[in-house]
């Protein structure tokens, strides 16, 4: 097993927070492997590069001999997380939850070792507490306390309703860590109030408190937003690899950065080399190309990566694209902005007209992808090879 600093170096490699260092290096001093705890409420059945923020560094702490507990909040799923909820999340059905719970498990088991990983549900205890053992738990709380949590003050501030059910998700949450014993829970920022319930219903139960490792979430293509399906700006772990590679090469040069810094495996020597090497005039786009690779190789294999990696190289020899494509940053007034403004605003085209024209003649290409909408937007923080025509090309940044 790595040495401790190693380890710590690793965790909070990425991180937002670790609560507490000082607790967490006497857990580490003891040699035993940790009981490490992350749930996830299968509300949706595709995972995206922003769930695997949390994943990767579940890999990495089973890599090191700890104990991996994937909790699977099928009992707490039909209450629904309200956390950053404007409001009250509709709750799921048991067979909604199950049929999720089993398509995600397929999908983290491209990243977790399935042998080494212990998959638990927390119906197996929730449902076997009776309604004195909810009311004990809830009596130990107060609403003053639960009305801390930032999302729950604003909706209380603005006089949305905060249904009652809401207030037992922390609680539960707190709840399996007792049942689960754990040493350490990860969590995304916007978990921060639950997890640290976890160590206050810990102490409540005798049990050393678990600490605790927020981390980020990651922002979606778009640069912008936090990764959403429901905003358009995700990378599915489970989408073909040439779409994984695409977008991944379409995105700015300084959202690579981040990307890198919270999905990448390499070792952070090698990603200050290759920052050097940027500042000292390499071309950002062969660290985007190699970080695309990684990521598909992750997914779905070397050969399937290669073959991703062959075909958006061909795409663009078959396109005549100059070596040096001018750079235009485009500006969307801090939201989206149609194709045909921003091909008339590069220079690519005279008019908006023409360039609707041209889009829907099929002479326009966006990373190399002939595009027919001719309604299309593109949001601040896009960075896309455009052409128009066959000679026509702009490295184009929507700020």
């Amino acid at each position: 097993m790595a040495s401790l600093e190693q380890q710590l170096e690793v965790i909070k490699r990425g991180s937002d927070e670790l609560l507490i260092e000082s607790e967490l290096r006497e857990k580490l001093k003891t040699g035993r492997p940790l009981r490490v705890k992350a749930g996830f409420d299968p509300t949706a059945p595709d995972l995206h590069l922003g769930h695997t923020v949390l994943l990767n560094k579940l890999k990495q702490l089973q890599d090191f001999g700890h104990h991996i507990l994937f909790l699977i909040g099928d009992f707490t799923g039909m209450i629904g997380d309200p956390s950053g909820k404007n409001a009250t999340r509709p709750p799921l059905s048991r067979e909604e939850i199950q049929a999720n719970a089993t398509t995600y498990a397929d999908q983290v088991f491209k990243i977790l070792d399935r042998g080494r990983t212990e998959v638990v549900f927390n119906s197996a205890w929730m449902d076997r507490m009776n309604a004195s053992d909810l009311v004990r738990l809830a009596a130990k709380h107060t609403v003053a306390r639960m009305l801390e949590r930032d999302d729950f003050a604003k909706r209380y501030k603005g006089r949305q309703p905060i249904a009652i059910h809401e207030f037992l998700y922390p609680l539960v949450q707190g709840y399996d860590s007792v049942v689960l014993k754990s040493d350490l829970e990860l969590g995304g920022t916007d978990q921060r109030f639950n997890l640290l319930m976890g160590r206050e219903v810990q102490k409540e139960h005798g049990q050393p408190p678990q600490c605790i490792l927020t981390l980020p979430l990651l922002v979606g293509t778009d640069g912008v937003n936090k990764m959403s399906k429901s905003l358009g700006n995700t990378v599915g772990i489970n989408e073909p690899p040439a779409e994984i590679f695409g977008k991944l090469m379409s995105i700015s040069d300084e959202l690579m950065w981040r990307y890198i810094e919270l999905l990448s495996f390499e070792p952070a020597q090698k990603i200050n080399e290759k920052k050097r090497a940027i500042e000292q005039g390499s071309n950002p786009r062969d660290v985007k190309f190699d970080f695309a690779k990684e990521m598909v190789t992750r997914f779905h294999g070397l050969q399937a990566a290669a073959a991703a990696a062959a075909d958006f190289e061909a795409r663009f020899k078959r396109d005549e694209a100059p070596a040096d494509i001018p750079e235009v940053k485009v500006d969307s007034k801090g939201g989206t902005l149609p194709l045909s403004q921003i091909l008339k605003q590069a220079g690519l085209t005279a008019s908006t007209s023409e360039a609707v024209r041209m889009i829907e003649q099929g002479g326009v290409k966006v990373d190399g992808e002939k595009v027919s909408d001719k309604a299309l937007k593109l949001a601040r923080g896009k960075r896309c090879v455009v052409q128009v025509g066959k000679r026509k090309f702009a490295r184009i940044t929507i700020t």
